[in-house]
């Protein structure tokens, strides 16, 4: 295969499981240097273990700490030189009816969803445009371009990480940096498992069944798989993409089309 990231140093927040594993995979066969965060050290260290020489820096932070993050970030370069490419990939989604969404939920799903994305960004940013060179990568949702019943605290920050990622894509459109969002459908992550069994305690339906509904949004009539992201994410990290910037990739089987 091809070393197309060679020298390149990734960051990748929420890389101990699902998508963000995926992505640490993907971009370490192309060569990067892939550093990983998340809030439980033993999936980072799974996940490490994977990478074999292309692992970077181990870190566990909160991506709503911000002093955290510089110290992350701070970490990581001091290790293995700048951060080329981001991936801010960590998030959460809490279910539950509209005028049941109590105020801690909301300001949470904020919190890790977008505010997250935001002071990950914020961290690695400055450099990249500083080497006029980068790739910031925020992986959203289809929740982030259509509505969903019943999610309307995630659906509102996904939202939010398209609108944060549009922005900036213009703000560092002529210095070197490009700014994309993944938007997966329903996907085989911690996440859907998730909101399986919330499916099942609710309804008494088996998990299969459960999975089966979730399912049905996409026109495929399967699930998404974090490698498909992955490859996504390859994608937007390379030189091929240099002109892609400002964009919200939908990997949903056709279920969201946007033009």
């Amino acid at each position: 295969m091809t070393k197309s990231l060679a020298n390149r140093h990734a960051f990748i927040t929420g890389a101990g499981s699902g998508i963000g594993a995926a992505a640490a995979v993907a971009l370490a066969a192309a060569g990067a240097t892939v550093s990983l965060a998340g809030r439980r050290l033993e999936p980072l260290q799974a996940t490490a273990a994977t990478l074999g020489d292309r692992a970077g820096a181990i870190v566990t932070l909160d991506v709503t700490d911000e002093a955290a993050i510089a110290a992350a970030a701070e970490q990581a370069e001091a290790a293995h030189g700048p951060v080329d490419i981001l991936v801010a990939n960590a998030g959460a989604a809490a279910s539950g009816p509209f005028d049941k969404t109590e105020r801690a939920t909301w300001d949470a799903m904020l919190a890790v969803n977008l505010t997250g994305v935001w002071l990950t960004t914020r961290a690695f940013l400055p450099g990249m445009v500083k080497r006029r060179s980068g790739r910031v990568i925020a992986i959203a949702s289809t929740a982030g371009l259509v509505g969903y019943p019943y999610v309307a605290a995630y659906v509102a920050a996904k939202h939010g990480v398209v609108g944060l990622v549009r922005a900036l894509a213009l703000e560092v459109a002529r210095k070197g940096v490009t700014v994309n969002a993944v938007c997966p459908g329903f996907t085989e992550t911690d996440l859907v498992a998730q909101s399986v069994a919330t499916i099942v305690a609710k309804t008494g339906r088996s998990a299969d069944e459960a999975r089966a509904e979730l399912a049905k949004s996409n026109p495929m009539g399967r699930l998404v798989t974090p490698e498909e992201i992955a490859d996504a994410i390859l994608w937007l990290a390379g030189q091929g993409a240099a002109s892609i910037n400002g964009q919200a990739i939908a990997v949903a089987g056709g279920e969201v089309m946007t033009g």
